[in-house]
Protein backbone atom coordinates (compact mmCIF):
# COMPACT_ATOMS: atom_id res chain seq x y z
CA UNK A 1 0.00 0.00 0.00
CA UNK A 2 1.51 3.29 -1.04
CA UNK A 3 1.84 6.10 1.76
CA UNK A 4 -1.09 8.20 -0.38
CA UNK A 5 -3.23 5.62 0.14
CA UNK A 6 -2.42 5.10 3.78
CA UNK A 7 -2.87 8.38 4.80
CA UNK A 8 -6.75 8.38 2.59
CA UNK A 9 -7.59 5.26 4.82
CA UNK A 10 -6.68 7.11 8.30
CA UNK A 11 -8.78 9.98 6.83
CA UNK A 12 -12.17 7.65 6.39
CA UNK A 13 -11.68 5.73 9.18
CA UNK A 14 -11.46 9.21 11.48
CA UNK A 15 -14.60 10.84 9.34
CA UNK A 16 -16.55 7.51 10.17
CA UNK A 17 -15.52 7.75 13.95
CA UNK A 18 -15.80 11.57 13.75
CA UNK A 19 -19.51 11.68 12.62
CA UNK A 20 -20.58 8.36 14.93
CA UNK A 21 -20.74 11.33 17.79
CA UNK A 22 -24.30 12.61 18.12
CA UNK A 23 -24.92 15.92 16.31
CA UNK A 24 -25.22 18.17 18.99
CA UNK A 25 -22.44 17.52 21.16
CA UNK A 26 -20.24 17.14 17.99
CA UNK A 27 -20.85 20.65 16.81
CA UNK A 28 -20.18 22.38 20.09
CA UNK A 29 -16.65 20.11 20.26
CA UNK A 30 -15.66 21.10 16.93
CA UNK A 31 -16.53 25.01 17.62
CA UNK A 32 -14.12 24.75 20.81
CA UNK A 33 -11.97 23.26 19.47
CA UNK A 34 -11.39 25.58 16.72
CA UNK A 35 -11.44 28.76 18.73
CA UNK A 36 -9.01 27.23 21.34
CA UNK A 37 -6.61 26.63 18.38
CA UNK A 38 -6.88 30.18 16.61
CA UNK A 39 -6.26 31.59 19.54
CA UNK A 40 -3.17 29.53 20.45
CA UNK A 41 -1.85 30.19 16.95
CA UNK A 42 -2.97 34.10 17.04
CA UNK A 43 -0.77 33.77 20.52
CA UNK A 44 2.21 32.37 18.92
CA UNK A 45 2.21 35.06 15.91
CA UNK A 46 1.96 37.95 18.15
CA UNK A 47 4.72 36.90 19.41
CA UNK A 48 6.63 36.36 17.18
CA UNK A 49 5.61 39.53 14.75
CA UNK A 50 4.91 41.87 17.30
CA UNK A 51 2.34 44.61 17.15
CA UNK A 52 1.52 43.40 13.85
CA UNK A 53 -1.64 41.35 13.94
CA UNK A 54 -2.69 38.82 11.92
CA UNK A 55 -5.13 36.97 14.51
CA UNK A 56 -8.29 38.16 12.11
CA UNK A 57 -7.35 35.88 9.55
CA UNK A 58 -6.40 33.09 11.90
CA UNK A 59 -10.34 33.65 13.26
CA UNK A 60 -11.76 34.00 10.00
CA UNK A 61 -10.13 30.78 8.94
CA UNK A 62 -11.04 28.88 12.03
CA UNK A 63 -14.71 30.32 11.47
CA UNK A 64 -14.45 29.02 7.98
CA UNK A 65 -13.85 25.18 8.77
CA UNK A 66 -16.46 25.44 11.84
CA UNK A 67 -19.16 26.20 9.19
CA UNK A 68 -17.82 23.67 7.39
CA UNK A 69 -17.47 21.29 10.01
CA UNK A 70 -20.96 22.03 11.54
CA UNK A 71 -24.85 21.97 10.88
CA UNK A 72 -26.72 25.45 9.96
CA UNK A 73 -25.55 29.01 10.87
CA UNK A 74 -25.73 28.99 14.47
CA UNK A 75 -22.17 27.49 14.88
CA UNK A 76 -20.42 29.91 12.78
CA UNK A 77 -22.18 33.08 13.38
CA UNK A 78 -21.54 32.39 17.00
CA UNK A 79 -17.92 31.46 16.35
CA UNK A 80 -17.40 34.88 14.82
CA UNK A 81 -18.47 36.72 17.11
CA UNK A 82 -16.71 35.02 19.77
CA UNK A 83 -13.78 35.59 17.84
CA UNK A 84 -14.10 39.28 17.61
CA UNK A 85 -14.38 39.70 21.31
CA UNK A 86 -10.95 36.98 21.31
CA UNK A 87 -9.39 39.44 18.55
CA UNK A 88 -9.93 42.50 20.74
CA UNK A 89 -9.32 42.02 24.52
CA UNK A 90 -6.65 39.52 23.59
CA UNK A 91 -4.59 40.76 20.78
CA UNK A 92 -5.41 44.70 20.39
CA UNK A 93 -4.02 47.14 22.65
CA UNK A 94 -5.00 47.55 25.32
CA UNK A 95 -4.44 43.77 25.94
CA UNK A 96 -6.31 41.98 28.22
CA UNK A 97 -9.10 44.52 27.95
CA UNK A 98 -12.48 45.05 25.77
CA UNK A 99 -11.80 48.35 24.58
CA UNK A 100 -13.43 50.43 21.29
CA UNK A 101 -11.94 53.51 22.08
CA UNK A 102 -8.65 52.93 19.69
CA UNK A 103 -9.97 54.69 16.18
CA UNK A 104 -10.68 52.15 14.05
CA UNK A 105 -11.87 49.33 16.64
CA UNK A 106 -15.08 49.62 15.80
CA UNK A 107 -15.15 49.04 11.86
CA UNK A 108 -12.75 46.59 12.51
CA UNK A 109 -14.98 44.72 14.96
CA UNK A 110 -18.18 45.04 12.50
CA UNK A 111 -16.09 44.03 9.47
CA UNK A 112 -14.70 40.93 11.09
CA UNK A 113 -18.48 39.68 11.93
CA UNK A 114 -19.49 40.60 9.29
CA UNK A 115 -16.91 38.79 6.95
CA UNK A 116 -17.25 36.08 9.18
CA UNK A 117 -21.14 35.86 8.69
CA UNK A 118 -20.83 35.82 4.59
CA UNK A 119 -18.37 33.11 4.91
CA UNK A 120 -20.34 31.43 7.46
CA UNK A 121 -23.40 31.34 4.74
CA UNK A 122 -21.88 31.03 2.27
CA UNK A 123 -19.84 27.81 3.37
CA UNK A 124 -23.03 26.86 4.68
CA UNK A 125 -24.37 26.97 1.02
CA UNK A 126 -21.96 25.28 -0.43
CA UNK A 127 -22.97 22.17 1.96
CA UNK A 128 -26.17 22.63 1.08
CA UNK A 129 -26.08 22.49 -2.37
CA UNK A 130 -22.96 19.40 -2.18
CA UNK A 131 -26.35 17.94 -0.07
CA UNK A 132 -28.99 18.14 -2.45
CA UNK A 133 -26.39 17.01 -5.40
CA UNK A 134 -25.84 13.98 -3.74
CA UNK A 135 -29.63 13.64 -3.26
CA UNK A 136 -30.41 14.39 -6.52
CA UNK A 137 -27.98 11.84 -7.77
CA UNK A 138 -29.32 9.11 -5.63
CA UNK A 139 -32.74 10.09 -6.53
CA UNK A 140 -31.58 9.46 -9.92
CA UNK A 141 -29.91 5.98 -9.77
CA UNK A 142 -32.52 4.78 -8.25
CA UNK A 143 -35.29 6.03 -10.79
CA UNK A 144 -32.60 4.96 -12.98
CA UNK A 145 -32.62 1.56 -11.71
CA UNK A 146 -36.65 1.62 -11.40
CA UNK A 147 -36.55 2.45 -14.99
CA UNK A 148 -34.37 -0.76 -15.82
CA UNK A 149 -36.75 -2.79 -13.90
CA UNK A 150 -39.79 -2.04 -15.01
CA UNK A 151 -38.23 -2.25 -18.86
CA UNK A 152 -37.64 -5.34 -18.05
CA UNK A 153 -41.02 -6.30 -16.45
CA UNK A 154 -42.16 -4.98 -19.35
CA UNK A 155 -40.30 -6.75 -21.96
CA UNK A 156 -40.97 -9.94 -20.60
CA UNK A 157 -44.81 -8.90 -20.07
CA UNK A 158 -44.55 -8.76 -23.91
CA UNK A 159 -42.72 -12.38 -24.66
CA UNK A 160 -45.16 -14.20 -22.71
CA UNK A 161 -47.99 -12.10 -24.50
CA UNK A 162 -46.67 -13.35 -27.78
CA UNK A 163 -46.08 -16.41 -26.75
CA UNK A 164 -49.36 -16.67 -25.69
CA UNK A 165 -50.61 -15.57 -28.77
CA UNK A 166 -48.23 -18.14 -30.75
CA UNK A 167 -49.77 -20.86 -28.73
CA UNK A 168 -53.11 -19.50 -28.90
CA UNK A 169 -52.85 -19.72 -33.24
CA UNK A 170 -51.09 -23.09 -33.10
CA UNK A 171 -53.74 -24.43 -30.99
CA UNK A 172 -56.60 -23.08 -32.97
CA UNK A 173 -54.49 -24.15 -36.24
CA UNK A 174 -54.27 -27.83 -35.12
CA UNK A 175 -57.93 -27.80 -33.66
CA UNK A 176 -58.93 -26.39 -37.55
CA UNK A 177 -57.49 -29.00 -39.04
CA UNK A 178 -57.87 -31.86 -36.82
CA UNK A 179 -62.00 -31.20 -36.98
CA UNK A 180 -62.34 -32.26 -40.55
CA UNK A 181 -60.71 -35.43 -40.49
CA UNK A 182 -62.17 -36.51 -36.74
CA UNK A 183 -65.87 -35.95 -38.20
CA UNK A 184 -65.32 -37.88 -41.26
CA UNK A 185 -63.88 -40.79 -38.99
CA UNK A 186 -66.99 -40.44 -36.51
CA UNK A 187 -68.94 -40.41 -39.96
CA UNK A 188 -67.69 -43.44 -41.52
CA UNK A 189 -67.54 -45.56 -38.48
CA UNK A 190 -71.26 -44.52 -37.99
CA UNK A 191 -72.13 -45.46 -41.86
CA UNK A 192 -70.11 -49.23 -40.65
CA UNK A 193 -72.05 -49.58 -37.96
CA UNK A 194 -75.44 -49.26 -39.39
CA UNK A 195 -74.57 -51.92 -42.06
CA UNK A 196 -75.72 -55.18 -41.79
CA UNK A 197 -72.49 -57.17 -42.87
CA UNK A 198 -70.53 -56.05 -39.61
CA UNK A 199 -69.42 -58.66 -37.32
CA UNK A 200 -70.74 -58.07 -33.31
CA UNK A 201 -66.65 -58.23 -32.89
CA UNK A 202 -65.85 -55.90 -35.25
CA UNK A 203 -69.22 -53.75 -34.09
CA UNK A 204 -67.52 -53.55 -30.40
CA UNK A 205 -64.26 -52.07 -32.48
CA UNK A 206 -66.22 -49.62 -34.40
CA UNK A 207 -68.23 -48.12 -31.31
CA UNK A 208 -64.98 -47.62 -29.74
CA UNK A 209 -63.83 -45.96 -32.65
CA UNK A 210 -66.94 -43.61 -32.81
CA UNK A 211 -66.79 -42.73 -29.26
CA UNK A 212 -62.72 -42.29 -29.35
CA UNK A 213 -63.48 -39.64 -32.11
CA UNK A 214 -66.47 -38.21 -30.86
CA UNK A 215 -64.37 -37.81 -27.72
CA UNK A 216 -61.87 -35.75 -29.84
CA UNK A 217 -64.24 -33.75 -31.57
CA UNK A 218 -65.55 -32.55 -27.98
CA UNK A 219 -61.59 -31.76 -26.75
CA UNK A 220 -61.33 -30.18 -30.26
CA UNK A 221 -63.80 -27.69 -30.15
CA UNK A 222 -63.23 -26.94 -26.38
CA UNK A 223 -60.00 -25.80 -27.21
CA UNK A 224 -60.80 -23.67 -30.21
CA UNK A 225 -63.69 -22.51 -27.57
CA UNK A 226 -61.15 -21.70 -24.50
CA UNK A 227 -58.49 -19.76 -26.95
CA UNK A 228 -60.68 -17.79 -28.57
CA UNK A 229 -62.72 -16.77 -25.83
CA UNK A 230 -58.81 -15.87 -23.77
CA UNK A 231 -57.50 -14.17 -26.22
CA UNK A 232 -60.98 -11.69 -27.21
CA UNK A 233 -61.71 -13.43 -30.98
CA UNK A 234 -65.02 -14.94 -29.81
CA UNK A 235 -66.96 -12.00 -28.99
CA UNK A 236 -69.99 -12.71 -27.16
CA UNK A 237 -73.16 -12.44 -28.81
CA UNK A 238 -75.77 -12.21 -25.98
CA UNK A 239 -79.21 -12.57 -26.27
CA UNK A 240 -82.47 -13.54 -23.68
CA UNK A 241 -82.93 -16.85 -23.39
CA UNK A 242 -84.83 -19.37 -20.96
CA UNK A 243 -82.17 -21.79 -19.59
CA UNK A 244 -84.55 -24.46 -19.45
CA UNK A 245 -84.40 -24.72 -22.97
CA UNK A 246 -80.59 -24.65 -22.75
CA UNK A 247 -80.41 -27.43 -20.24
CA UNK A 248 -82.79 -29.57 -22.18
CA UNK A 249 -80.78 -29.68 -25.08
CA UNK A 250 -77.39 -30.18 -23.56
CA UNK A 251 -79.44 -33.33 -21.66
CA UNK A 252 -80.49 -34.23 -25.48
CA UNK A 253 -76.85 -34.20 -26.37
CA UNK A 254 -75.66 -36.16 -23.73
CA UNK A 255 -77.88 -38.79 -24.03
CA UNK A 256 -77.23 -38.87 -27.89
CA UNK A 257 -73.11 -39.94 -26.87
CA UNK A 258 -74.04 -41.28 -23.98
CA UNK A 259 -77.28 -43.81 -24.55
CA UNK A 260 -76.85 -45.84 -21.38
CA UNK A 261 -76.19 -43.09 -18.67
CA UNK A 262 -79.35 -41.61 -16.73
CA UNK A 263 -79.27 -38.16 -16.59
CA UNK A 264 -82.10 -36.04 -14.30
CA UNK A 265 -83.01 -32.22 -15.08
CA UNK A 266 -84.62 -30.67 -11.94
CA UNK A 267 -86.22 -27.17 -12.50
CA UNK A 268 -87.26 -24.72 -9.78
CA UNK A 269 -90.97 -22.78 -10.31
CA UNK A 270 -88.96 -19.32 -11.37
CA UNK A 271 -88.51 -19.30 -15.09
CA UNK A 272 -85.05 -18.48 -15.81
CA UNK A 273 -84.78 -15.76 -18.56
CA UNK A 274 -81.42 -14.03 -19.18
CA UNK A 275 -79.11 -12.62 -21.39
CA UNK A 276 -76.26 -15.33 -22.39
CA UNK A 277 -74.44 -17.31 -25.23
CA UNK A 278 -76.83 -19.92 -25.30
CA UNK A 279 -74.18 -22.25 -27.57
CA UNK A 280 -71.65 -21.82 -25.08
CA UNK A 281 -73.69 -22.35 -22.08
CA UNK A 282 -74.49 -25.38 -23.40
CA UNK A 283 -71.03 -26.60 -23.90
CA UNK A 284 -70.33 -25.36 -20.28
CA UNK A 285 -73.48 -28.05 -19.38
CA UNK A 286 -71.97 -30.93 -21.87
CA UNK A 287 -69.06 -30.77 -20.33
CA UNK A 288 -70.03 -30.97 -17.14
CA UNK A 289 -72.58 -33.79 -17.63
CA UNK A 290 -69.40 -35.47 -19.76
CA UNK A 291 -67.14 -35.22 -17.02
CA UNK A 292 -69.79 -36.65 -14.39
CA UNK A 293 -70.28 -39.60 -16.78
CA UNK A 294 -66.61 -40.41 -17.67
CA UNK A 295 -64.99 -39.44 -14.32
CA UNK A 296 -67.12 -40.06 -11.65
CA UNK A 297 -67.83 -43.69 -11.55
CA UNK A 298 -71.74 -43.00 -11.43
CA UNK A 299 -73.78 -43.18 -14.71
CA UNK A 300 -76.91 -43.85 -13.03
CA UNK A 301 -77.67 -40.97 -10.53
CA UNK A 302 -76.40 -38.14 -12.46
CA UNK A 303 -78.75 -34.76 -11.78
CA UNK A 304 -79.42 -31.46 -13.48
CA UNK A 305 -80.53 -29.05 -11.12
CA UNK A 306 -82.12 -25.07 -12.04
CA UNK A 307 -82.86 -22.73 -10.00
CA UNK A 308 -82.44 -19.19 -8.78
CA UNK A 309 -80.39 -17.47 -6.10
CA UNK A 310 -80.73 -13.62 -5.52
CA UNK A 311 -79.97 -12.77 -8.47
CA UNK A 312 -78.28 -15.68 -10.10
CA UNK A 313 -79.32 -18.36 -12.36
CA UNK A 314 -77.64 -21.39 -11.21
CA UNK A 315 -76.64 -25.07 -12.19
CA UNK A 316 -75.91 -27.60 -10.90
CA UNK A 317 -74.55 -30.51 -12.00
CA UNK A 318 -74.08 -33.55 -9.55
CA UNK A 319 -73.72 -37.00 -9.37
CA UNK A 320 -72.63 -40.02 -6.82
CA UNK A 321 -69.45 -41.02 -7.45
CA UNK A 322 -66.10 -40.71 -6.20
CA UNK A 323 -66.18 -37.16 -5.35
CA UNK A 324 -63.04 -34.70 -6.03
CA UNK A 325 -59.73 -34.53 -4.31
CA UNK A 326 -58.93 -31.18 -1.82
CA UNK A 327 -56.23 -30.33 -4.42
CA UNK A 328 -58.88 -30.05 -7.52
CA UNK A 329 -61.18 -28.17 -5.32
CA UNK A 330 -58.53 -25.84 -4.07
CA UNK A 331 -57.52 -25.40 -7.86
CA UNK A 332 -61.24 -24.83 -9.42
CA UNK A 333 -62.17 -22.35 -6.77
CA UNK A 334 -58.78 -20.58 -7.54
CA UNK A 335 -59.65 -20.20 -10.62
CA UNK A 336 -56.23 -21.68 -11.76
CA UNK A 337 -55.09 -24.15 -14.93
CA UNK A 338 -55.21 -27.99 -13.63
CA UNK A 339 -52.89 -29.96 -13.99
CA UNK A 340 -52.49 -33.55 -15.70
CA UNK A 341 -52.10 -34.59 -12.24
CA UNK A 342 -54.97 -32.93 -10.79
CA UNK A 343 -57.36 -33.43 -13.61
CA UNK A 344 -57.72 -37.37 -13.20
CA UNK A 345 -58.28 -39.10 -16.67
CA UNK A 346 -56.33 -36.01 -18.56
CA UNK A 347 -56.36 -38.10 -21.59
CA UNK A 348 -59.95 -37.81 -21.60
CA UNK A 349 -60.12 -33.94 -21.33
CA UNK A 350 -61.42 -33.22 -18.14
CA UNK A 351 -58.86 -30.37 -17.30
CA UNK A 352 -59.52 -28.63 -20.89
CA UNK A 353 -63.23 -29.28 -20.53
CA UNK A 354 -63.17 -27.45 -17.06
CA UNK A 355 -60.94 -24.38 -18.07
CA UNK A 356 -63.09 -23.91 -21.14
CA UNK A 357 -66.18 -24.02 -18.30
CA UNK A 358 -64.44 -21.44 -16.44
CA UNK A 359 -63.14 -19.36 -19.16
CA UNK A 360 -67.50 -19.39 -20.92
CA UNK A 361 -68.61 -18.69 -17.57
CA UNK A 362 -66.18 -15.94 -16.62
CA UNK A 363 -66.90 -14.30 -20.08
CA UNK A 364 -70.86 -13.80 -18.76
CA UNK A 365 -69.58 -12.54 -15.20
CA UNK A 366 -70.55 -15.52 -13.38
CA UNK A 367 -69.46 -17.80 -10.67
CA UNK A 368 -68.34 -21.37 -11.40
CA UNK A 369 -67.32 -23.24 -8.00
CA UNK A 370 -67.11 -27.52 -7.35
CA UNK A 371 -66.68 -29.40 -4.49
CA UNK A 372 -67.84 -33.01 -2.84
CA UNK A 373 -71.57 -33.66 -1.34
CA UNK A 374 -72.26 -34.64 1.53
CA UNK A 375 -74.27 -37.40 0.78
CA UNK A 376 -71.16 -38.82 -1.63
CA UNK A 377 -70.23 -37.41 -5.26
CA UNK A 378 -69.39 -34.02 -6.46
CA UNK A 379 -71.15 -30.90 -7.00
CA UNK A 380 -70.20 -28.43 -10.00
CA UNK A 381 -72.54 -25.16 -9.74
CA UNK A 382 -72.09 -21.82 -12.04
CA UNK A 383 -74.10 -18.98 -12.15
CA UNK A 384 -74.92 -16.56 -14.13
CA UNK A 385 -76.60 -12.70 -13.91
CA UNK A 386 -80.57 -12.04 -14.46
CA UNK A 387 -79.75 -8.85 -15.58
CA UNK A 388 -76.75 -7.65 -17.83
CA UNK A 389 -73.70 -6.02 -16.29
CA UNK A 390 -72.00 -3.97 -17.48
CA UNK A 391 -68.52 -2.32 -16.39
CA UNK A 392 -68.96 1.53 -14.82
Amino acid sequence: MSFSSHIRSIYRHCRDRFYLIPELPRNIMVTVVLLCGAYCASSVLISHTGGENNSALVFVLAVTIISFLTTGYLYGILASIVGTFCINIYFMEPYAAFTLNRTGYPVAMLSMVTISCVVCALTTRVKQQAAEAIRREKNTKALYEMNEKLNEEKAAIQLESARETIRGNILRAVSHDLRTPLTAISGAASVLLSSPEVSEKNVAMLNDIKSDADTLIVMVENLLSVTQIQDGTMPLKKREEMLEEVAGDAILTTRRRFPDAHVELELSEDILYLPMEPMLIKQVMVNLLENAIRHSGDREHITLHLFRQDDWAVVEVRDRGKGLSPELCQAIQAGKPLKRDLSGDATRGMGIGLSVCQSIVKAHNGFFAAGNSPEGGAVFRFGLPMEEKTDE
